[in-house]
């Protein structure tokens, strides 16, 4: 599942409030709200998201057994240890990939194909969309960040960002060029379970591309629009 992180796509366009980049979502203090929630998919998964759902899907089987067996009912209520014991299983084991096993996901050749790919799509699409909007100045940094969920449908956050001279800021983007995009960035050739791989082999999980639009030749911006 791929979202696109601009204000066009969010009921509460504030979230992208950024003041260095890149600015990292995942495990921040950050709420992001799809427009249409509750109707939109990414809101669900952002529930899921959530710490404290994790936490209470962890804990279902406590209230199953007291349900199935009242006499247990007492010393369950009286064991917050195991409790937290089983959140941290859930959590380390379950929904995610232990430190020692992560290194297995890709080896080295794996892995530098993957980013050299991502790096590469990353820069056509910057070029292309500073060559379309006219950006000549300021950094921009296409900003690929996943959950670190594993054993579930990966969640990949999509952005570009952009250091502007009024300060740093998440660029506007219309469907189009969402659409654009995310068909740049991945394919058969690279999906998000590839990059997930990657990403948890080195436990790093946010990825980013920066590109001064300065450096673009005139080759290249021709290039750009011929494409289109």
């Amino acid at each position: 599942m791929i979202f696109v992180l601009t204000q066009p796509n969010l009921a509460n366009p504030d979230a992208l409030e950024v003041r260095t980049l890149p600015k990292q979502i995942f495990g921040r203090s950050v709420t992001i709200l799809p427009k249409g929630a509750p109707f939109h998919r990414v809101f669900w998964r952002l529930v899921f998201e959530h710490a404290l759902t994790r936490y209470l899907i962890a804990l279902i089987p406590f209230p199953v057994i007291m349900l199935i067996w009242p006499n247990t009912a007492l010393p369950i209520s009286q064991a917050p240890l195991l409790m937290l014991i089983v959140i941290y299983l859930f959590e380390t084991r379950v929904i995610s990939i232990p430190q020692g096993r992560r290194a297995e996901l890709a080896d080295e050749d794996t892995i530098g194909r993957v980013l050299d790919q991502l790096r590469v799509r990353s820069t056509a699409a910057l070029t292309d969309l500073a060559t379309r909007r006219g950006i000549d100045a300021g950094e921009m940094h296409l900003v690929v960040e996943q959950s670190e969920m594993a054993r579930v449908p990966p969640f990949t956050y999509v952005s570009v960002q952009h250091d502007t001279a009024d300060g740093p800021a998440f660029l506007s983007l219309d469907a189009a060029e969402q659409d654009a995009l995310i068909a740049r960035l991945f394919d058969e050739g690279l999906t998000e379970d590839a990059l997930r791989r990657v990403n948890f082999a080195q436990s790093t999980f946010l990825r980013t591309t920066v590109l001064d639009p300065r450096t673009i030749s005139a080759h290249a911006r021709m290039a750009a629009l011929a494409a289109g």
